[in-house]
């Protein structure tokens, strides 16, 4: 038996003081007792044990209290020798052993406890002077000695500063400062650390979602007025260089099938935004790296230099920036000029000069004025707000050129602020935010600082004429009632000026302005909805790095705008005249809604806001007080989801950001059903769940392949439900994987050629995508075995994705199956619309009794550890794969099964992103489906069910009925 915590307690406490020498075993019998133990207690002695007893005593461990009734387990016949020497070893070492205990005292021993118990008095612990005379003296040396030892072991904590100290100004700079170098925080981190809760992703801290309740609300801020994000942390590549080296470099990375690529003439001009799926060099379709806007400066006449912004997600940006840096053989770092570092005279002298002025202040200062504080050491870093990425190491290049083609490429990430602003009032919070700049006079230049870029831009005649054209068309924006009717992709230039000189009292909605205009303002506007802004109003001086850095660097603070504020007379006035300081130059980018699809045309169409960095907050404020909702990612999920859009890097497994965040994804699952009880998750073996917390693409794409190679999916479209015909199945494919095993199979991608996607849409009839509608001639190729065998042949291993539409209640999740319906399913699907679905049977869980044993097999063990017999006898032997402790309950172990018939029905694809959509009244799937198993089973589907599939949540037996759709 086991020692009980009380008797080891007490055991610890009577050998603590013990010397090393003397040893008190644990696992074998009493003092002398054991065959395995000497006489001696602790020496070595060649004692031999005795080989007969009595009777054997118990067997007992460690210490033992009190008087055993069989003698305590000593041995009960003497020995015949000892040795002399070990005996009088282990007896000295004992004696003095006892001669320390009883000297030394311990830190429980006091000297009040040498008394009797009738004169111990409690006062006595901590007051001297109650004890006995001739103990005084002992007890004063114990407690000094108590006291200085206390003072050594234990540091004095470090005295935290107050709340008011750590509040002021200069030491919660320094705080921030600090906090950033491990996360990049937006400028509009400290407002959403207020109200929302914060994620740490992708080396930011970002705002997840608001504190409050609001997602109804920003649905309708979305759908009705305007919703507001934060898109700073995208990340922006700037390349320069001549037209023709970039479109030759970058016509690498993109192909004309999956769209428009870099070279489109509307976005090469510079007046529409465009966007592409870049893939690795001349590796189309194959090897996607992920979806990407850019944008083109404006061209000038006579100039073939251009100038081109990528924005990217910065999960992409550690593949693009590569792949960018090899397509354009920009390998050459350009190293940013460091600042020379003042030596230590010259500090002393900056020191000494600051003092003498400081002496000089002093003496200047008027009665209860507050003083300034200043640094007193010249080594202390600088107060100063981190602007940009601060992470990152003066000594990391961010600029890469190249000798033989000349093109330049800057990393200009955090250098832009970016803002999103969603629905269909987005126009209308922009025109009351923001002023177009004031000219200033020839005066004004003459008087002011040559180093401002405004007043100098004023001198140029052409210039204030640009500015006129841009401040037109920004006012005719006023008249136009949804955001969704201008062009999409449209880009207007504008300088504005500071909007905190125009911030309301109070927070007001911003309302459309609504005005009987005249006719030539209304053909003005018209002509704007149809062709969208002129080119020439789409240059913006944000395009310049030296206007930004001198935008950045003159903002006018907080602390001089309101004391100028403050001495208007009427309070609540606009600043006449505008300061110079206080123009921005910004950009306008038209951000297009739904564009696939028959229903919500142009739902979540906004205006994207660029500024330069540094000035996000002083726009921030201002469009939050036009009564604008403010989201975080969340809501970017819901917003592509409403639209359904793929959203990155959620929807794309085939980039390597999207299996990197699907292998976090699982992680995050697996833990969250590890921290339940057992008793409580839900079992997905019983449920015929293989994957619940990821889709593997991969293996539903070689299985699918395999099928329909060897013509194994003829006949089983339908997903039979026989045993024998599903064990065929599995055999099949188990067989055709272990000979394909010797070749590496290929990788699967997702299907991008819009000419296929249009064809596919066409096939699936009836359809709500415009792929229905037929060009004058252009006749749709007819659903047959041939051309299902051609198709599948041009795109092999290959993904679609697609939305599901519910045709019963029933709210989709992530990770759903998508199914096949059998002939049966269908009928009864033709008898009753809105009944229920089918029920899958319920499976049974092969692994429950292994892990059950492998419990009660190491509780075995535990129990008796040296017993080989519990070893021999456990069932699972470590050669088992699934054997491991990764064993979990209810989940099923690597390697998966076929994962296409592991189920009653046929398993299609599963469900990325599913909820109630709003926008629809129901629910609602995007996912992927394979494109093999797809054409099949519309192949053996009749016409008028082409298209009904199934759909099955993780934690349900039960199908639903869902229409298939293909938006091109």
């Amino acid at each position: 038996m086991n020692m009980s915590a009380a008797k080891a307690k007490m055991r610890e406490k009577k050998m603590r003081n013990q010397p090393a020498s003397v040893q008190y075993p644990e696992s074998s019998t009493e003092y002398g007792g054991g065959a395995d133990h000497p006489v001696t207690g602790g020496g070595q002695s060649n004692v031999r044990p005795f080989s007969k007893r009595q009777r054997a005593p118990p067997n007992r461990s460690g210490w033992v209290r009190g008087h055993q009734k069989d003698g305590g387990g000593y041995a009960r016949e003497m020995p015949k020798y000892i040795t002399a020497g070990a005996f009088a070893r282990a007896r000295a070492a004992e004696v003095s052993a006892m001669l320390k205990a009883v000297t030394k005292t311990t830190a429980s021993s006091h000297v009040f406890q040498t008394l009797p118990k009738h004169m111990r008095r409690r006062a006595m612990s901590h007051n001297t002077k109650r004890l006995p005379r001739r103990l005084r003296d002992v007890a004063n040396r114990m407690r000094e000695k108590s006291l200085l030892a206390s003072s050594k072991k234990k540091k004095e904590p470090a005295k935290s500063k107050s709340r008011k100290a750590r509040r002021r100004h200069g030491n919660l700079l320094l705080e921030f400062n600090r906090r950033q170098r491990k996360n990049i925080w937006l400028e509009t981190h400290i407002w959403h650390a207020k109200r929302f809760h914060m994620v740490k992703k992708w080396g930011y801290c970002l705002g997840d979602r608001p504190t409050y309740k609001c997602y109804r609300p920003c649905y309708r801020a979305m759908s009705s007025h305007c919703l507001l994000q934060d898109l700073s942390y995208y990340c922006c590549i700037e390349l320069k260089g001549e037209e023709d080296k970039l479109l030759a470099a970058l016509s690498q990375l993109t192909s004309k099938e999956g769209g428009p690529t870099f070279a489109a003439a509307m976005c090469l001009s510079g007046g529409r935004q465009g966007s592409v799926t870049v893939h690795r060099a001349g590796q189309y379709p194959s090897q996607p790296l992920g979806p990407v806007t850019y944008l083109w400066r404006p061209q000038t006449a006579g100039l073939t230099h251009r100038q081109l912004w990528i924005w990217a997600h910065p999960t992409l940006k550690q593949d693009l920036l590569p792949e960018l840096q090899s397509v354009c053989l920009c390998s050459e770092a350009v190293v940013t000029p460091v600042e020379p570092e003042v030596s230590c005279a010259e500090a002393d002298l900056t020191v000494q000069v600051e003092a003498q002025s400081e002496n000089i202040s002093d003496n200047k200062l008027k009665p209860g004025a507050k003083r300034k504080r200043s640094r007193k050491d010249a080594s202390e870093p600088a107060e100063k707000k981190i602007l940009g990425d601060g992470t990152r190491l003066p000594s990391t290049p961010v600029t890469w050129k190249s000798s033989s083609t000349g093109i330049v490429i800057n990393d200009l990430t955090m250098e832009i602020v970016r803002y999103r602003l969603i629905g269909p009032q987005s126009h209308s919070v922009l025109a009351e935010t923001l002023e177009a700049a004031t000219v200033c006079d020839a005066s004004m230049v003459e008087r002011k600082s040559p180093f401002l870029w405004w007043p100098q831009h004023c001198k140029d005649q052409s210039n204030i004429s640009l500015h006129q054209q841009q401040t037109d068309v920004f006012d005719l924006l006023k008249g136009i009632c949804s955001t969704g009717e201008l062009p999409p992709g449209t880009v207007l230039g504008l300088t504005v000026d500071d909007p905190r000189l125009t911030l309301p009292q109070k927070k007001v909605k911003a309302v459309p302005f609504v005005s009987q205009a005249q006719e030539a303002d209304e053909e003005k506007r018209r002509e704007l909805m149809m062709r969208g802004v002129p080119q020439q109003c789409c240059q913006s001086f944000l395009w310049d790095q030296s206007v930004r850095d001198n935008v950045t660097d003159n903002k006018i603070s907080e602390q001089e705008l309101n004391r100028t504020k403050s001495e208007l007379l009427v309070p609540g006035s606009r600043l006449s005249p505008t300061p110079p300081q206080g123009r921005v130059p910004i950009l306008l980018v038209h951000q297009p809604g739904k564009q696939v699809g028959n229903e919500l045309n142009s739902w979540g169409a906004g205006w994207d806001l660029l500024l330069p960095k540094g000035w996000g907050m002083a726009f921030w404020i201002p469009l939050v007080y036009r009564g604008v909702r403010v989201a975080g990612l969340h809501m970017s999920l819901k917003h592509s989801q409403n639209k359904a859009a793929p959203h990155f890097p959620h929807d794309y497994p085939d980039c390597p950001a999207g299996a990197r965040f699907q292998e976090e994804q699982e992680a995050e699952f697996l833990d969250k059903f590890r921290r339940r009880p057992p008793a409580k998750r839900t079992n997905y073996i019983k449920h015929g769940c293989l994957a619940p917390f990821r889709c593997p693409w991969q293996q539903l794409a070689e299985e699918w392949e395999l099928l329909t190679t060897e013509g194994g999916a003829e006949g089983k479209g339908y997903g039979q439900t026989e045993s024998t015909t599903k064990t065929d199945v599995i055999e099949e494919v188990t067989s055709q994987q272990n000979i394909a095993a010797t070749n590496p199979p290929s990788c699967f991608n997702v299907l991008r050629n819009r000419k296929s996607l249009r064809l596919l849409s066409a096939w699936c009839r009836p359809t709500a995508s415009k792929g229905k509608r037929q060009r004058p001639g252009a006749a749709v190729p007819p659903l047959t075995p041939s051309a299902v065998t051609s198709f599948n042949a041009a795109h092999r291993m290959s993904l679609l994705w697609v939305r599901l539409t519910l045709l019963s209640k029933g709210n989709p999740e992530a990770h759903a199956m998508v199914c096949v319906p059998t002939a049966e399913d269908l009928k009864l699907f033709s008898k009753d619309k809105a009944g229920s679905g089918p029920q899958e049977p319920p499976h049974k869980d092969h692994f429950k009794s292994r892990i059950n044993r492998k419990k009660k097999s190491s509780k075995k063990a535990a129990t008796s550890l040296f017993s080989t017999d519990d070893r021999a006898s456990d069932p699972i032997t470590p050669k088992d794969p699934q054997s491991s402790s990764d064993l979990i309950l209810g989940l099923w172990p690597d390697p998966l099964p076929s994962v296409t018939s592991h189920c009653s029905r046929v398993t299609l694809g599963w469900i990325t992103q599913g909820d109630f959509s709003l926008s629809v009244g129901c629910g609602e799937a995007l996912g992927f489906v394979s494109v093999a198993g797809l054409l099949n089973t519309l192949l053996n589907q009749p016409v008028e069910h082409r298209g009904k599939l199934l759909l099955r949540n993780p934690t349900s037996l039960h199908y639903r009925f869902v229409k298939l759709n293909i938006d091109v």
